[in-house]
């Protein structure tokens, strides 16, 4: 009852927004629902979080952000981040860090006649089956120097110059290397104002066309043909090598976080130039690479063990973990960022966690698509 009670106040909010202007909207201090008692409302707006834990049930929770500013305010306060609560609720979350204690399960389609890729979130163990829930989408364009992949957070929309405009993947004429951008300044996050009036003043001055590097993407050339998977190794110019060390720099105690705030701004540079940020950031970087497979004589083939997410072999499937670089290797080191496999002719898995989030897991899985003759 409360659910069906939630959505008529989201479809008259969705009207009044249309007849008012923002000012007004703001003047008025938000709508009648505003004036419903603060712990009658919190304990209502919990429950609703608490109940509707998966999609498209969760669709409600974002609905009750909708209603007017308290309630915004008090699911502000309610829903916990994708890395805390291990859920993807609001959009802004694609952009955020996964969850720390497992794998988020999540899927690509390939349409190979419209060269797009679709990201689904993993909804149930037969989620590969039922659809999912929409992520992200990505649309493959060939140039004479280079290849893209302009990312959308809509799955038929991929113009640069709308809000819609998520970031691209780039990568250089062999396609052996690849630049992640993302289409917002990582400061734009946190620089976001509270009122709607201000959101809006906000996103018109960040050009939905910009581009910020943040991630590098390389494969190891194999000149001479020895067998054996893909080497690759990610740069995370963005995110500290420091989140994943024992007792190491953790934004969730750090800074309060705003679940509607793209970027932890504990990740963020404080150079005042992007290219210092960048040059700043590539010395203490976390870096990514393959974990290495091993040799199955049996199967006279390499093998990782996906845990029965992936059951094609293919030399796009791969396992990422954290680099020690010139540290002793420790048991953070062995634990699985990024997986991605074949399960059907124009189907993958992928799974990911913290420190990542799904659209930098997203880039780095679209980078394995690229064919790579000199690299295999």
């Amino acid at each position: 009852m409360a659910i069906k009670c939630i959505a008529r106040l989201r479809s008259r909010r969705v009207v009044q927004d249309q007849l008012q202007t923002p000012n007004e909207v703001e003047a008025e201090g938000g709508c009648c629902w505003a004036n419903l008692p603060q712990e009658l409302l919190w304990e209502v707006l919990l429950m609703i979080e608490e109940t509707e834990s998966i999609w498209p049930q969760r669709k409600n929770v974002v609905a009750c952000a909708g209603v007017c500013r308290s309630w915004r305010f008090i699911i502000q306060q309610i829903v916990k981040l994708p890395q805390l609560s291990g859920k993807l609720t609001f959009p802004i979350s694609v952009k955020q860090p996964g969850p720390k204690d497992s794998l988020l399960q999540c899927f690509i389609k390939r349409n190979r006649s419209t060269q797009t890729y679709y990201l689904y979130l993993g909804l149930t163990n037969s989620a590969l089956s039922d659809g999912g829930k929409f992520l992200l989408a990505a649309r493959k364009c060939r140039r004479p120097t280079c290849t893209d992949y302009i990312i959308s957070l809509q799955a038929e929309d991929f113009s640069k110059g709308t809000n819609t405009y998520a970031g691209r993947l780039r990568s250089n004429f062999l396609g052996t290397k690849f630049t992640v951008f993302d289409g917002q300044s990582p400061q734009a996050g946190a620089k976001m104002g509270k009122s709607r009036s201000s959101r809006l003043a906000n996103l018109r001055q960040v050009s939905p066309s910009s581009n910020y590097p943040m991630a590098h993407i390389s494969y190891e050339l194999n000149l001479l043909g020895s067998r054996g998977p893909r080497r690759m190794q990610c740069n995370m110019i963005t995110i500290p090598a420091t989140l994943i060390a024992p007792g190491g720099l953790d934004p969730t105690t750090q800074a309060e976080l705003n679940p509607y705030q793209s970027t932890p701004t504990s990740f963020l540079s404080k150079s005042a130039s992007m290219e210092n940020s960048v040059s700043d950031q590539k010395n203490g970087g976390l870096v990514l690479i393959n974990k290495a497979p091993r040799w199955h004589e049996q199967l006279q083939c390499w093998c990782l063990n996906f845990h029965g997410r992936v059951t094609i072999a293919s030399v796009k499937n791969f396992q990422l973990v954290a680099s020690p670089e010139n540290e002793p290797a420790g048991p953070e080191h062995e634990k699985i960022i990024l997986q991605f496999g074949k399960v059907g002719k124009d189907l993958f898995t992928m799974d990911y966690r913290y420190p990542i989030s799904a659209f930098q897991a997203f880039a780095i899985c679209l980078s394995s698509f690229e064919t790579r003759i000199a690299c295999e």
